[in-house]
């Protein structure tokens, strides 16, 4: 995750819940995935599962990303985002930079 908020703001209409961007992923490029926002968590990785987990767990504590949730960061969180073992941190940190951009207006 690139959190320099020098060079640009980040834009994010395009941050998944577990704090992923999809706009450069390779999976989405190639059509592989929908994309989270897109199909409100229902890509193919998810399918067998009916949604993804993380997805509808931002849904039910009504946030963009967990990040901004009350509850985080939580056990369940790191049991699931097995594929980034910096979740914690770099959720925290986006959480950071979104407040800081929205509270400049």
């Amino acid at each position: 995750m690139d959190t320099n908020t020098t060079e640009r703001p980040i834009d994010f209409s395009k941050i998944t819940a577990c704090g992923e961007c999809c706009a450069d992923c390779k999976k989405k490029a190639d059509g592989l995935c929908e994309g989270c926002i897109e199909s409100d968590g229902h890509c193919r990785e998810w399918a067998q599962s009916k949604g993804c987990p993380i997805h509808k767990c931002a849904r039910r504590h009504e946030v963009q990303f967990c990040g901004l949730c009350d509850d985080f960061p939580c056990t369940w969180l790191t049991e699931k985002v097995t594929w980034n073992p910096n979740v914690v941190k770099d959720l925290a940190r986006l959480a950071e930079i979104y407040h800081q951009q929205h509270s400049k207006g």
